[in-house]
């Protein structure tokens, strides 16, 4: 199975960084936990809404997608939109 690493902007300006096999299911999640605070989107949307995919990596396999998701949420601000630039995301996300 397929995993990416993925990062979305929220609304509160904030860069939320995550791992899953589907990114557009996965969005649909947060943005449904957020809705409807039903489902299984992470906690972090509770006081925040999801706005946009802004990075995805795909590739990976599980234990790979998890540890590079490790080493996203260790960069800086700065880093991460320095890695968001520099990626360009596939239409549809």
């Amino acid at each position: 199975m397929c995993w990416s690493v993925y990062i979305i902007h929220c609304s509160d300006k904030s860069l939320y960084t995550g791992i899953t096999t589907d990114v557009q299911r996965r969005f649909a999640e947060h943005e449904n936990m957020h809705t409807v605070g039903l489902g299984p989107g992470a906690k972090y949307f509770y006081g925040r809404r999801p706005e946009k995919v802004v990075f995805v990596e795909p590739g990976h396999s599980r234990s790979s997608a998890s540890k590079r998701e490790a080493a996203l949420k260790k960069l800086s601000r700065t880093q991460k939109k320095s890695l968001i630039t520099s990626h360009s995301i596939p239409v549809g996300y």
